[in-house]
């Protein structure tokens, strides 16, 4: 693995780390962050709209342009969304 791919990596588990500690310190973003996800899952610029509606009602900000980390995130909250459906 070249050194710039190492450095990208580790910068996306700092990123994730730090979300992550924003949701253990508010726990009620996580349930807002799936009501979101479930809203637009099926959207064709799904990453979109659920990050920017995240940003605009938590304090996890996720930028226009989505970082590996952004993408890693959204990913999940879309595949939790899809699962907690899936339930019903």
């Amino acid at each position: 693995m070249l050194n710039a791919d190492i450095i990208n990596k580790e910068r996306a588990i700092n990123e994730l780390t730090l979300v992550i500690r924003k949701i253990f310190s508010e726990p009620e973003i996580c349930e807002i962050a799936l009501k979101i996800a479930s809203k637009h899952l099926n959207d064709v610029n799904a990453h979109v709209l659920i990050a920017d509606e995240l940003s605009a009602s938590t304090n996890v900000k996720i930028p226009v342009e989505h970082s590996e980390a952004d993408t890693l995130f959204l990913n999940l909250l879309i595949d939790m969304a899809k699962d907690a459906n899936a339930l019903y």
